[in-house]
């Protein structure tokens, strides 16, 4: 009779359930263990492109993963489901029925087993509970969603411009309200004006950048909390000069069919209503399993990542909370948390499988940093050279924040295949079209 594999499940295939599926697959292959990445898509795109795939600035066809494929390279499996409850008793994770476009069932509720687990789904937009957000605003979660803002933009991009080219379009706009001024907002705002630039190039030729209104809301004194009071006003001065009309200390009440609603009554209207606002854990976390969890539905974690009431259940990225010792915040829910996070669960997996004592995370800082599309970007950086934080603009930021992404894809496919991809990138960078509008 086989011997049982040990069984590692990862649950949620984002930036940090990925590499830690890719590290965990390399180490043990199938030999002794068996990996199982569970995830709700079947490709997975870098969250924080998605607002270039939402203004058709970048084609997410060319640049997400195919998880068969990957799983297939590096040795562990993929189960296509969504995570909806954890058995604890019997060690298994519970998946929801998977359901086709018309709402038939294609696969009932399913049952993993696991000895070890790893909860990496990341987080959904918080409406805060918002009156009317959730029924008339776009969010920016998922690919799915960026391809409907896209394919709603495109639409009205084209009602504009059949107007204009039949004489009847002089006072014709596309408006764009975009609540909150954090980086996926501000990156957003500026990356609309890139891409309605190049229309003109591709079938619209009476419609520019001109034609563009877009209105930036934050609720704060400020756009850009997390970088330093003088680079966020240089962020906002560059988006104002690109048509950005930003609003700071502008709460919002309520959204409405084509509007969304001030604290002062005010009614800003709009053709495209997004929100950005900040972020949360998914409904379906508030104390699943029977782990602890925030009000914001993210599990509560000790200094191990592994979760409070269960040393076998890890949690890491935007879903877990973790407010290291002496901090008065806990660790934000960034990319480059969610990569630090994946190294460290990954060497206690290895340490607690080997009986050797777990490591506590450490999270370091390494800086944020803001693209304005092709027009500038800034941001802020951990200089341990320079003896402590360091602000960066234009061409230098701007090349700092390329680099993420690469250092993203190495993390997923290994030097060989990750440099590759590098290499390729720049080729389709002159060789494919500038927006994708399909």
């Amino acid at each position: 009779m086989a011997e049982r594999k040990t069984q590692i499940v990862i649950a949620g295939g984002g930036a940090g359930g990925l590499e830690l599926a890719r590290r965990l697959g390399a180490k043990y292959g199938r030999r002794s263990h068996d990996i199982i990445l569970v995830e709700r898509n079947r490709t997975h795109i870098w969250k924080p492109l998605l607002h270039e795939v939402a203004a058709g600035s970048l084609d997410a066809n060319l640049d997400e993963v195919g998880y068969r494929s990957h799983c297939h390279r590096w040795g562990y499996r993929f189960f296509h489901g969504s995570l909806s409850g954890i058995d604890r008793e019997a060690r298994e994770v519970i998946l929801a029925p998977m359901l086709d476009e018309d709402g038939r069932e294609l696969v009932g509720e399913h049952r993993i087993r696991y000895d070890w687990l790893v909860v990496a789904v990341g987080s959904v937009t918080n409406d805060f509970g918002t009156p009317g957000v959730r029924e008339h605003c776009l969010f920016l979660d998922d690919r799915a969603q960026a391809d409907r803002f896209r394919n709603r933009l495109l639409n009205h991009c084209l009602r504009v411009s059949r107007k204009m080219s039949l004489g009847h379009g002089t006072d014709e706009f596309v408006d764009v309200v975009v609540v909150g001024g954090g980086a996926t907002g501000v990156e957003l705002s500026a990356e609309l004006y890139n891409a309605a630039a190049g229309l003109r190039h591709y079938g619209l030729e009476v419609f520019d950048e001109s034609r563009l209104r877009v209105t930036l809301v934050e609720a704060g004194p400020r756009i850009l909390p997390a970088l330093p009071e003088p680079l966020a006003a240089a962020a906002k001065a560059e988006l104002e000069a690109l048509g950005v009309k930003v609003r700071e200390g502008t709460k919002v009440v309520r959204a409405e069919a084509g509007a969304i609603v001030t604290a002062d009554g005010e009614r800003i209207a709009g053709d495209l209503l997004v929100w950005a606002a900040g972020v949360r854990g998914a409904d379906y976390l508030k104390d699943i399993g029977g782990l602890e969890t925030t009000p914001n539905a993210q599990l509560v974690v000790r200094p191990t990542l592994q979760t409070t009431r269960d040393d076998r259940i890890f949690a890491m990225g935007d879903c877990a909370f973790f407010r290291p010792e002496g901090a008065d915040r806990p660790v934000p829910p960034r990319a480059q948390a969610a990569h630090q996070m994946a190294e460290t669960v990954f060497r206690n997996l290895v340490a607690a499988q080997e009986g050797r004592p777990l490591q506590p995370f450490v999270y370091r800082d390494r800086g944020s940093l803001v693209s304005l599309s092709r027009f500038s970007t800034v941001g802020s950086l951990m200089g341990n050279l320079v003896g402590g934080r360091m602000a960066v603009e234009g061409r230098l930021a701007r090349l700092m924040y390329l680099s993420l992404y690469r250092m993203h894809l190495l993390a997923i496919h290994g030097w060989l295949k990750g440099m590759a991809l590098i290499l390729v990138g720049h080729v389709n960078a002159v060789v494919r079209p500038k927006l994708k509008l399909h």
